[in-house]
Parts: C-alpha cells; structure tokens; sequence
C-alpha cells in the first residue's frame, strides 16, 4: 500500500502545509509548473518525489525531470505529463501516450482546475490535483492524497488552501 500525494501548478510558490499535509505520504508527484528548482528539491529533501515538466519550468529543472512519466506503482501503471486535457478532451500527445501505454491512473496538471474522474473509454482514473501555488485565475489552491493498494484507489481526499495565504 502506497500514499501518494499529488500536486501541480505551484509556479515556485512554497507553503510549509505541503509537508503537514504530505507527512503520512510514500511518495510525492508532481504533475507540472514546479517553476522552481528550490522548491522541488525542498519537496524531495522531504520524501521522494516523481515529477514532470510543465511549460513554465526552466533549464535548471529540465536537468532534473522529463516531459512524461511512466511508472508503476504498486500493480497501477501511471502516465504523468503536465499538459494533458481532460476526458474525453485530451492533448493529443497525451492521447497517443494513453494509447501506447494503456495507464491505469493518468495524472496531469496545467489547467489550475481540480478534476477526479474515471474515463471509462480508455479504463483509467485521471486526476488533475489542480493548483497548489498562488499564481493563476484559481480561487482556491488545491493538493491532493491517494492510497494505491494493488490495483485499487482508496481514500482520495481533496485538500484546499486559501489562496491569499
């Protein structure tokens, strides 16, 4: 069994609550926009970490982390990739990569908007944990936690932080 916690969109913004909330987590992944090498060194000095690249992310970062993702964890194959779309709108390099790789759990950021949804076409769960930094149209910042045990989602929460604080 693995916890997971997810989120994405945090254009260099660091709250000292993503440890709290992440403290009970195995992992940490990053679906984009980390936009800031402090910040996801000091996200992976604390747990590890997977992560991708957004369209925000520098050089310094591009050293580090690639474009897309693709793991397995525990018996759930997982793609990650930071521009993805949305069911059944994907991007359509995320679209070729779900249909190379037949994921069980896609996880995508860019849109700064929170969606947990099955997709019954392509047999996944896509999550898109929505923003976690200040930057962007969002009201509030979202995270998100996951348990992964063998092939089945538990316990999913949704975790808000005001955006001015």
């Amino acid at each position: 069994m693995h916890k997971i916690g997810i989120l994405s969109d945090i254009h260099g913004y660091w709250d000292d609550r993503y440890l709290q909330y992440f403290q009970s987590c195995d992992e940490i992944w990053i679906a984009g926009d980390i936009g800031s090498i402090d910040v996801y060194n000091r996200l992976k000095a604390y747990k590890p970490v997977r992560a991708v690249l957004g369209n925000i992310d520098g050089q310094d970062l591009r050293y580090e982390i690639h474009e897309s993702e693709v793991f397995t964890c525990e018996k759930v194959k997982v793609l990650m990739r930071h521009i993805g779309g949305r069911p059944p709108k994907y991007d359509a390099h995320a679209l070729n990569l779900i249909s190379e790789h037949h994921p069980n759990l896609f996880v995508c950021g860019h849109s700064h908007i929170l969606q947990v949804k099955y997709d019954d076409h392509h047999q996944l769960l896509y999550v898109n944990p929505g923003a976690a930094g200040k930057y962007g149209f969002h009201k509030v910042r979202t995270l998100l936690r996951l348990t992964i045990d063998g092939d089945k989602f538990t316990d999913l929460e949704v975790i808000e932080l005001e955006k001015g604080l």
